[in-house]
């Protein structure tokens, strides 16, 4: 058997941490290897364990989970994946936690395959946005307004191709959809998101999408 996607959970629910662990380790693929009971905790036992993902609650007292995902995410080729826990209530919090370098949003209330897939998709690079969640996303984008002039030079860096593949990545396509958008083989497609995260810097497809419309290169449409 491979090797399963280390998990450590971030919330200061006992009742949370222990439900989610027990629905995690009942996969064969995945394995807690944590609990911590505020952002300052997950800190220091993300340092110390180094799961591949960290479902981290927003609200938590003393450091919440938008200021841990952003220090945990700031360590220098940090591999640690911060799945954040959410809910329709919190979801305000989307764009700032974005930012912050999280890899993906999951409602507090989702099933336990969902649970599992959601950790899955996260530990493997990929970005995990609902609809609901990326509709408040390009919402907020919308609000905020003008693109950012400074970020905006750095897509001079990216060829036209990189650009296109730029453009489709916020608008939510995978590497597939991508492939038969442009009729190009998937491994060119993943070829070209590889260097287009090296050339602007950024550690997944989430944070591309939050810079394509950041930059202005993707317009918030039909909100």
């Amino acid at each position: 058997m491979s090797t399963p996607i280390r998990v450590m959970i971030a919330d200061d629910q006992m009742m949370v941490r222990q439900g989610f662990t027990v629905l995690l380790n009942s996969q064969p693929d995945i394995e807690v290897v944590g609990q911590a009971v505020d952002g300052a905790d997950a800190v220091a036992q993300a340092a110390e364990l180094g799961p591949d993902v960290v479902l981290m609650d927003i609200r938590m007292p003393g450091m919440g989970g938008i200021e841990a995902t952003s220090v945990i995410t700031a360590v220098p080729d940090c591999a640690v994946k911060v799945l954040v826990l959410t809910t329709f209530d919190l979801d305000e919090y989307v764009y700032e936690a974005l930012r912050a370098g999280a890899s993906g949003f999951l409602l507090k209330d989702a099933s336990a395959d969902q649970l599992a897939e959601a950790v899955r998709v996260v530990a493997a690079g990929e970005a995990l946005l609902s609809p609901n969640i990326t509709k408040r996303l390009i919402t907020e984008f919308s609000r905020l307004g003008a693109p950012r002039a400074p970020s905006r030079a750095r897509l001079q860096d990216l060829t036209e191709r990189e650009t296109e593949v730029l453009s489709l990545i916020a608008q939510g396509l995978s590497n597939a959809e991508i492939a038969g958008h442009l009729v190009l083989a998937e491994q060119t497609v993943k070829t070209h998101v590889g260097r287009i995260l090296v050339k602007l810097g950024l550690r997944d497809r989430t944070q591309a999408a939050v810079f394509a419309y950041e930059t202005g290169l993707v317009r918030p449409t039909g909100y």
